[in-house]
C-alpha cells in the first residue's frame, strides 16, 4: 500500500468484516426449516405465508434490520483499522547538549570599566546564547559566595531571559566570589543527565577571586566530559568597586584577571573568551558545543506524523445510531 495515499494503521482488524457474512451463513444453517403438511392442518393454504412470515413485504423487512446492524459492524471495524492519510514529517531532535551557565554576582561585577558594566556585559551574553542556542538545554546559576539556582536545565529561553533584569549583585547577600561552589553544584545539575549528551558549564565572571580549589574541580569534571567554558568581563585596567573600601579607606580596586580564567578554561578542556560587543565569543562556543556533541546520530532522521481519519465512520456511526435513541425515548415517555 502506498505511503503517500490513503491506508489503514492497523489493518488487522479487517479481517472483521467478514463477521456478518459468517453470522448470516450460520443463522441460515441453522433456521428451522419448515413442515408445510404439518401446518395445513390448522390454516388454510393461503393464509400459511402470512402465519410462517413467509410474505414477499415480511420477507424483506426480516432482511432490514441484519442488514443495518451489519452496516453498523462495518463502520466500527474501519473506525478501529485507523483510516488515514496525508502525512508531514517531523525532524527528530533529542537535546544531548546541556550548558550549565554561572554567573558572578559578587560586587565586583557592577564595576564600570567596560560598558555600561560588566554586570550587565554578561547580561547581554546570555542573552545571546539563548538567542542563538538552537539545540542545547539551558541551566543557570548565580554565584558569589554562595551558588543560587536561578533556572534548572530548560528548552525554554524565553523564562531563563526573564529571570536576567532580577540578577544584581545585591541578589546575594553574603559577599565575595567562590567559583568552585558553584562549579560543584554545576556538576551535580548535570550529572543526573544521560552519559551520552553533551555537557558543559559556562563561567561568567571577571575572575576577581581567589579561589584554589577551582582549579582542581575543573579537572576532575572535564574526567567525566564536563567542559567548562569561561567568558572573561572587564578590562586589564580595572576600576573601583563601588561601596567598598579598604580598611585605610582607600578604594578597592579591581581588574580582569584573564590568566587566571585561561588555566581555569584550559584546566576544564573549554574556552576561553573576552566577552566582547561583538557575538563572535558566542557562537564560537556553540560551535564548540556542537562539534562535541555525542548525540548528532539522530540529527537527520525524522519521524512520518500521519492524519488519522477514524473519526469520520465513528460520526457515521453515531448518526445511524441517532434513530435507535430517538425510539427508545419516545417508548421511554409513552
Amino acid at each position: 500500500m502506498s505511503e503517500a495515499g490513503f491506508q489503514f494503521a492497523h489493518p488487522g482488524w479487517l479481517l472483521l468484516l467478514a463477521m456478518p457474512l459468517l453470522v448470516g451463513i450460520w443463522l441460515r444453517l441453522t433456521r428451522a426449516r419448515d413442515d408445510m403438511e404439518r401446518y395445513r392442518a390448522y390454516a388454510d393454504e393461503q393464509l400459511l405465508p402470512y402465519l410462517l412470515a413467509r410474505h414477499g413485504a415480511a420477507s424483506g423487512r426480516r432482511w432490514q434490520r441484519p442488514l443495518w446492524w451489519s452496516l453498523l459492524w462495518i463502520l466500527l471495524v474501519l473506525a478501529l483499522a485507523g483510516p488515514r492519510w496525508d502525512f508531514h514529517d517531523i525532524q527528530l531532535f533529542r537535546p544531548g547538549n546541556d550548558l550549565v551557565i554561572l554567573l558572578d554576582l559578587s560586587a565586583s561585577m557592577d564595576v564600570k570599566d567596560v560598558a555600561p558594566s560588566r554586570l550587565l556585559r554578561a547580561h547581554q551574553e546570555i542573552q545571546d546564547l539563548i538567542e542563538y542556542n538552537h539545540q542545547a538545554r539551558l541551566g543557570l546559576i548565580a554565584f558569589a559566595s554562595r551558588p543560587h539556582v536561578v533556572t534548572p536545565l530548560t528548552q525554554d529561553g524565553a523564562s531563563l531571559r526573564l529571570q536576567l533584569p532580577a540578577l544584581t549583585t545585591k541578589l546575594l547577600t553574603l559577599r565575595g566570589s567562590r567559583p568552585g561552589e558553584a562549579l560543584l553544584r554545576a556538576g551535580q545539575m548535570l550529572a543526573g543527565q544521560p552519559a551520552d549528551s553533551g555537557r558543559h558549564v559556562l563561567l561568567i565572571t571577571d575572575g576577581d577571586f581567589a579561589d584554589d580549589q577551582s582549579v582542581e574541580i575543573a579537572t576532575q569534571m572535564a574526567e567525566k566530559n564536563i567542559h567548562l567554558h569561561v567568558f572573561g568581563v572587564g578590562s586589564a585596567q580595572g576600576g573601583e568597586v563601588a561601596g567598598l573600601r579598604r580598611r585605610d579607606g582607600q578604594p578597592i580596586l579591581s581588574a580582569l584577571n584573564e590568566a587566571a580564567l585561561e588555566a581555569l578554561a584550559k584546566a576544564g578542556k573549554g574556552l576561553y573568551r573576552l566577552a566582547g560587543y561583538q557575538d563572535s565569543d558566542t557562537r564560537d562556543l556553540l560551535n564548540f558545543i556542537d562539534e562535541t556533541a555525542h548525540a548528532q546520530v539522530l540529527a537527520q532522521q525524522k519521524t512520518r506524523v500521519w492524519n488519522e481519519r477514524f473519526y469520520y465512520p465513528i460520526g457515521i456511526l453515531m448518526l445511524l445510531l441517532l434513530p435507535v435513541f430517538r425510539r427508545t425515548w419516545k417508548d421511554a415517555s409513552a
